[in-house]
């Protein structure tokens, strides 16, 4: 495990990281940075235990509101080639089908 040395607010943290996760740890102390920097800077709270305890909770709150939103829907799959000539082949059919024997559809 890698240890990575950080400030929040100021105060310096050692922090253990497993390898490959420098950037995603990096991106979450930013964030509560960020969040703890705002509540302070707001004048209304001074404790740094209560800005950190505020700060979780809005962390926690974003993120929860994150896992509720509505997904955008997914996107449509690759078609290979095959798949392409397979479909076409089957809309045709449906076509005749629905021309019936005239071959006109009115």
């Amino acid at each position: 495990m890698k240890q990575l040395e950080v400030s929040i607010l100021g105060q310096v943290y050692m922090l253990g990281c497993p390898e490959g996760g420098e950037a995603l740890l990096q991106a979450a102390v930013a964030a509560v940075d960020r969040e703890m920097s705002s509540i302070r800077d707001s004048g209304k709270v001074k404790a740094r235990e209560r800005i950190a305890v505020l700060a979780a909770l809005n962390l926690a709150y974003q993120l929860a509101e994150r896992q509720t939103a509505p997904q955008p829907p997914a996107a449509p799959a690759v078609m290979s080639a095959n798949d392409d000539s397979d479909e076409l082949a089957a809309l045709m059919r449906r076509v005749d089908a629905a021309l019936g024997e005239d071959g006109q559809l009115l």
